[in-house]
């Protein structure tokens, strides 16, 4: 990927010295997160994606979890310690976060929000997020994480059913 391709998440992580890997793939009107992972050829349990909530103290909330699965807003108000969450209207993530749907990264916000990653990621040698620009995707350890962002770990996501 040449360097005018490099989305503002890549520079971060080139910046900080973490290793990682690039993906950019062709745009297709209304990608979903598990038509990435099956562009990428990945399982989508180790494809992520990123929400962006309101807390009922107004405050924001950042939860990223497997492409397939729910945000339980029960569970994720839970781990942040608010009352209730929802989620934020599309409208409003652009002036936010700087990102668009489609292409929003925790990587990399205009301001850094609590951020919540579901507790699978623990147990992955790697995961696939946005790289902040829709059709791009980093793949990253979480163990590397840590140095580029602030998070807990914690079950946000509602059951799975099979």
């Amino acid at each position: 990927m040449a360097n005018k391709d490099k989305t503002n998440v890549m520079r971060i992580l080139d910046q900080k010295k973490i290793p990682h890997k690039e993906y950019s793939f062709p745009e297709v009107e209304s990608t979903n997160g598990v038509e990435i992972a099956e562009i990428l050829g990945e399982d989508p349990r180790q494809v992520f994606k990123t929400l962006v909530t309101q807390g009922k103290s107004r405050a924001y909330y950042v939860f990223v979890i497997p492409v397939a699965r729910e945000l339980d807003l029960k569970k994720a108000a839970k781990a942040v310690g608010e009352k209730a969450i929802a989620m934020i209207p599309q409208k409003e993530l652009l002036p936010l976060t700087g990102y668009v749907h489609g292409g929003c990264s925790p990587i990399g916000m205009k301001k850094s929000f609590p951020t919540v990653i579901h507790e699978s990621a623990r147990e992955l040698p790697t995961i696939y997020f946005s790289a902040g620009r829709i059709a791009h995707q980093v793949e990253v350890a979480p163990t590397e994480l840590p140095k580029v962002l602030r998070f807990q770990y914690a079950d946000v996501c509602t059951e799975v059913i099979e």
